[in-house]
């Protein structure tokens, strides 16, 4: 083998699939059965019942054949929900024509409403674990894409990545969120209003002026119970720090990168966790402590207003 020759990955099967590159078994039941159906037949599964749901046993009876045929195809579960997720995440969509390849706010923006609604097609991607950076084509498209929308952007290689995965933060905790919201609606048999309006009608209720002002004054506002979009303010502001960080970096600026945080060594020595355990221990009784003093003040109040 010469030096240029390169090493060929040896690739886990599910991903193997994803790039149609794994062998097709050479035998197996009827024609009927492919790698298309077992994964078209799980996803109908998940999205109708969620990713527990989905089961080789279940998907092979929902095609009516044995677990054991579906090893011939997929060999094991991992698998499957790699090709799952490829399937359930599909391509990105193309830049809308309207969007100049400078406008790299307005495809962020249009990549993330497209990543919003997928993560409402099929809720269950969520419940897929993150095992690093995608290695499947579908994935890496959606990446290469956001990528893309950063092209003419002041920024390096590593910048673009860092800004791609600061946006889909974003995007991943809104349809966290938002997906928590649909499973406690369903499972109660409301609309998922409904439970805004019922915890903020319980914070009006308990939440006094006395015990936590500020928050106090947010509820008087209005802000919990305007049915306005809390995310769709948040995405646009860390869009609005990208464009400042964009702005020092065409000037000639570079701005120092943030300090890390303890390496893991350090928060586990055992000095450092006791410590931490200390601070703990003292913040309780800083709550008990203050909640004690505001409990005096309100009985200092009723005795002077009683006189």
């Amino acid at each position: 083998m010469t030096p240029e020759t390169p090493v060929e990955p040896e690739l886990p099967r599910g991903v193997a699939l994803a790039w149609g590159v794994a062998a097709n078994p050479q035998r197996g039941p009827k024609r009927e059965m492919s790698i298309e159906r077992i994964v078209d037949a799980a996803v109908e599964i998940a999205d109708a019942e969620g990713l527990a749901a989905v089961s080789m046993s279940r998907v092979a009876q929902s095609l009516g054949y044995t677990t054991m045929s579906l090893y011939r195809y997929v060999t094991a579960k991992d698998d499957l929900l790699v090709l799952m997720q490829e399937r359930g995440t599909g391509l990105p969509p193309e830049p809308a024509s309207e969007l100049d390849a400078s406008d790299w706010r307005g495809r962020l923006r249009a990549l993330g409403r497209a990543q919003l609604e997928m993560h409402r097609e099929h809720p269950w991607l969520l419940d897929i674990p993150i095992q690093g950076t995608p290695v499947t084509p579908n994935n890496l498209a959606w990446m290469d894409s956001m990528l893309a929308a950063l092209a003419d952007a002041p920024l390096d290689e590593d910048e673009r990545v860092a800004v791609i995965l600061l946006v889909t933060g974003q995007l991943r905790w809104q349809s966290t969120i938002e997906r928590s919201y649909e499973v406690a609606a369903g499972a109660a048999g409301i609309d998922p209003q409904a439970i805004d309006d019922g915890r903020s009608a319980i914070l009006d209720a308990f939440v006094t002026s006395d015990d936590y002002p500020a928050l106090r004054r947010a509820i008087d506002a209005g802000v919990f119970a305007t049915g306005e979009d809390p995310f769709a303010f948040g995405l646009e502001r860390v869009l609005d720090g990208v464009a400042d960080y964009l702005a020092k970096r065409a000037a000639g600026e570079r701005p120092a990168p943030p300090a890390h945080d303890d390496a893991p060594e350090v928060a586990s020595d055992k000095r450092v966790r006791e410590a931490r355990k200390g601070v703990r221990e003292a913040e309780k009784r800083l709550r008990d402590a203050r909640k004690l003093e505001r409990q005096a003040v309100r009985e200092a109040r009723t005795r002077l207003e009683g006189r």
